[in-house]
C-alpha cells in the first residue's frame, strides 16, 4: 500500500506540473508584449472591425492567442488572403465562420507590434463595480441621502396636525374652566359687515374696479404672450439620445449629424444610417458612461432599439431588411409665418449651434433652450456683429453701410436684420 501511495503522489505532482506548464505556455504570449502599446495599436489598426468582447465586422479578439498558434497569427495578420489561398485549413475555417469577409492585410506590423496587440487582447476583462446602497457614486452622480423628502414632509404634517388638535383641546378646557368659575364672555355688539360698508363707499368701489380691470388685463396679456412659447420643453424620445455622451464626452460635431444645417433652411433629423456609421461597430457603452439615473444596461438597450429600427443583426453583422419607423417628438417648432434659414446663420453668419440651442454638450435629454420669440431674435440681431473674417458674402455691403453709420463693425440689425420682410413672408 505504501508503494501504491507513492505512485499516486508522483502522478498528482506530475499532473500539477503539466497543468502549470500548460497554463504558462498559454499565457507566455501576454508577457512578451506590452499591453499599453498594444492598446494604442489595437485602437489605431483593429478597432474599426474588431471589439474585445463582442462580434463586430470581425470576431471578438479577447483571448485570441489561446485559440491559435502565434506563428499562424503572424501570417494571418500580415496577409490573411494569401494564407487562405494556400489552403490552410484553419485560415479557411476562420474565413467561412465570419461570412467570408476579407480581412485587410497589415504587412507593416512587426512581430513585436503583433505581440503587443496580443498582450492587450489577453488581459482579463475588468468587472464593472457594483453600486451598493449608501455608497457614494462617481463624481456627478446623485448619492443616497438616507431619508427621503417625502418622509420629512409627512413628519412635519403630523406635527402640524398635532398642534391644531392641541389648540382645540386647550380652547375647550379654558371654556370649561371659565364656565365653572362663573366667568361670562362679553358679547360683541352688532356691527355693519365690511362688505356692506365697502359697497356703500362709491369711491372705493370705483378704484377697486379699475385696479381689477388693469390686473386682469395684465395677466390675460401675459397668458396670451406665452402661447406657442415652449422654452425648456423636454419631451421623452422613442430612442434615448444623450447629447452629453455624443457631443460632450466624444466631441462629435453638431453638423456631423445635422449636416443639412450647413446648406439648407432646416437642420433636419439625422437618418438612422448616420447613427449606424458609428454604431455598426459600437454596440455597447463604456462602464464610465453610466450615471445614477441611466445605467450601462439602459444605454445598451437603447442601442438595441436603434438596431431594431434599422434591421441590424449584431450577431450576424448584417441587415435583415426588417425596419421599424422611429417616431421622433419635435422639440423646436416656429410658427408657419416665420422664415428662418439655418444655412444663413450657420454657414454665412458663422453662428455657433449653442447660441440658439444652449449647451447641448451637457444635455442628457435635449430641450428647447431659447424662447424663440420675436423679441429674442430682434435682441440677438441688435447685439450680434457680422463676422467679416474670410466672409466675402458681405464685403461690399459692409463697406458701404460702415461709412453710412460711421462704425467699424456692423450688427445684423444695421444690415437689415430688423426689416419685417426678412423673417415674415
Amino acid at each position: 500500500m505504501k508503494k501504491v501511495g507513492n505512485h499516486n503522489s508522483i502522478s498528482r505532482n506530475l499532473f500539477f506540473s503539466l497543468a502549470v506548464l500548460l497554463t504558462f505556455s498559454l499565457s507566455s504570449f501576454a508577457q512578451t508584449g506590452d499591453p499599453v502599446k498594444g492598446k494604442e495599436l489595437f485602437n489605431a489598426q483593429c478597432a474599426a472591425c474588431h471589439k474585445l468582447d463582442g462580434k463586430a465586422t470581425g470576431p471578438a479578439l479577447r483571448g485570441v492567442a489561446a485559440k491559435y498558434d502565434m506563428a499562424w497569427i503572424y501570417k494571418w495578420v500580415r496577409n490573411s488572403s494569401e494564407l487562405i489561398k494556400s489552403g490552410d485549413a484553419q485560415a479557411v475555417k476562420v474565413f467561412e465562420e465570419n461570412n467570408k469577409l476579407v480581412m485587410s492585410a497589415f504587412p507593416q506590423l512587426s512581430e513585436g507590434d503583433i505581440d503587443n496587440i496580443i498582450a492587450y487582447t489577453s488581459e482579463v476583462k475588468a468587472e464593472a463595480p457594483v453600486a451598493t446602497a449608501g455608497t457614494a457614486g462617481p463624481p456627478g452622480t446623485k448619492a443616497d441621502s438616507g431619508i427621503s423628502n417625502n418622509v420629512i414632509l409627512a413628519a412635519l404634517a403630523v406635527v402640524m396636525l398635532m398642534l391644531v388638535v392641541m389648540l382645540f383641546l386647550v380652547n375647550s378646557v379654558l371654556g370649561k374652566v371659565a364656565k365653572a368659575n362663573g366667568i361670562e364672555v362679553a358679547k360683541k355688539e352688532p356691527t355693519t359687515p365690511i362688505w356692506k360698508a365697502f359697497a356703500r363707499n362709491q369711491f372705493l368701489v370705483l378704484v377697486t374696479s379699475i385696479f381689477l380691470l388693469l390686473a386682469s388685463g395684465y395677466f390675460v396679456y401675459g397668458f396670451f404672450m406665452q402661447v406657442g412659447v415652449d422654452q425648456n420643453y423636454e419631451p421623452i424620445q422613442p430612442i434615448h439620445f444623450s447629447h452629453r455622451i455624443h457631443a460632450g464626452s466624444n466631441g462629435v460635431d453638431c453638423k456631423y449629424c445635422h449636416s443639412a444645417a450647413r446648406v439648407s433652411k432646416n437642420a433636419g433629423i439625422p437618418s438612422m444610417n448616420v447613427c449606424m456609421n458609428c454604431h455598426k461597430s459600437i454596440s455597447e457603452v463604456a462602464d464610465t458612461t453610466a450615471t445614477a439615473d441611466h445605467s450601462k444596461p439602459f444605454y445598451d438597450g437603447e442601442i438595441d432599439k436603434l438596431y431594431a429600427a434599422v434591421g441590424w443583426d449584431k450577431v450576424g453583422q448584417k441587415y435583415t431588411g426588417k425596419t421599424q419607423p422611429v417616431k421622433w417628438v419635435r422639440i423646436h417648432n416656429l410658427p408657419d409665418f416665420v422664415y428662418f434659414n439655418h444655412s444663413q446663420h450657420v454657414t454665412v453668419a458663422g453662428v455657433e449651434c449653442q447660441t440658439c440651442h444652449g449647451p447641448v454638450q451637457g444635455y442628457e435629454i435635449q430641450k428647447q433652450f431659447a424662447p424663440l420669440t420675436m423679441g429674442w431674435c430682434i435682441d440677438c440681431h441688435r447685439k450680434t456683429d457680422v463676422k467679416m473674417e474670410g466672409n466675402e458674402y458681405y464685403t461690399k455691403i459692409h463697406e458701404e453701410l460702415s461709412k453710412k453709420y460711421g462704425v467699424d463693425k456692423l450688427t445684423a440689425a444695421q444690415m437689415g436684420g430688423l426689416e419685417c420682410g426678412k423673417c415674415h413672408y
